[in-house]
């Protein structure tokens, strides 16, 4: 965990523990490479602009990961979190300086298994931003597990789908694999989906177009293409072959040398 690649100091971890404002991307990182990296680092680039009025040098990021990394063979998550230590609660006002925290985890062994999911209407604050504040997307998360289910599935007002609490979801109806239309936040591994498979539409799914689905799976960084088992009480065949196929046209996408 460094700050600025320099050794943290806990009074900056405070302040944004204390604070919360800021936005993050969390890469997988595969023999020094990442699937998507010049997304990601277009996401940080993006969402500074909108969070602090700042420009961010992404160089600067490639490069702080790097060292983060220290030239490792073994798959890890590197999430890269921008905020300003020194904005305080009482006045976000000021004119910001971001500062760029690296933390690392071990990235988990794939694939894991199928998601059983609950649906909870619930729309995402800002979601054209990976911002922190995720106090609504966890507290859905361990109210379904507290249910006995894996995680979240979030909906509309209206019973559309749109996504999980850090996951993004796809239907397969037995021709086509089906993105919904729906105000959420888009992730890397959707757009290097889209730009690869060719057989699928971006349309609204609501509860009744999820009884024709044949197939579901959960989409992320951390672990590609996940199968979903179930949705509330809707069985979905957690083998079937279009994860298998989805999951290998994302592994074959090459990654982008750190």
């Amino acid at each position: 965990m460094e700050l600025d690649g320099a050794p943290l100091d806990i009074n900056d971890l405070a302040a944004l523990a204390l604070t919360n404002y800021g936005h993050f991307t969390t890469m997988r990182i595969d023999h020094q490479r990442v699937r998507g990296l010049s997304l990601h680092l277009k996401r940080l680039a993006h969402d500074c602009r909108l969070l602090f009025d700042a420009d961010l040098d992404v160089d600067r990021i490639r490069h702080l990961a790097r060292r983060a990394v220290a030239g490792g063979t073994a798959s890890c998550m590197v999430r890269i979190t921008v905020f300003d230590p020194a904005l305080e609660v009482g006045h976000p006002g000021v004119a910001a300086q971001p500062h760029v925290l690296v933390t690392t985890r071990p990235a988990p062994a794939l694939p894991l298994p199928p998601l059983r999911v609950q649906s909870v209407a619930y729309s995402r604050n800002m979601p054209a931003v990976k911002h922190v504040g995720l106090f609504d997307t966890l507290r859905y998360r361990r109210a379904a597990q507290l249910n006995g289910f894996d995680d979240v599935l979030f909906t509309d007002a209206a019973s559309f789908v749109s996504e999980g609490a850090t996951w993004n979801i796809g239907f397969f109806d037995g021709n086509q694999v089906i993105w919904p239309d729906a105000d959420c936040l888009l992730g890397v591994t959707v757009e290097l989906l889209r730009r690869t498979h060719e057989r699928a539409v971006t349309a609204p799914v609501d509860r009744a177009a999820l009884l024709g689905m044949q197939a579901a799976f959960a989409t992320n960084t951390a672990v590609g293409v996940r199968a979903i088992a179930a949705v509330d009480d809707r069985e979905l065949a957690n083998d079937h072959p279009i994860v298998e196929t989805l999951r290998r046209e994302y592994l074959d996408i090459p990654g982008e040398p750190l």
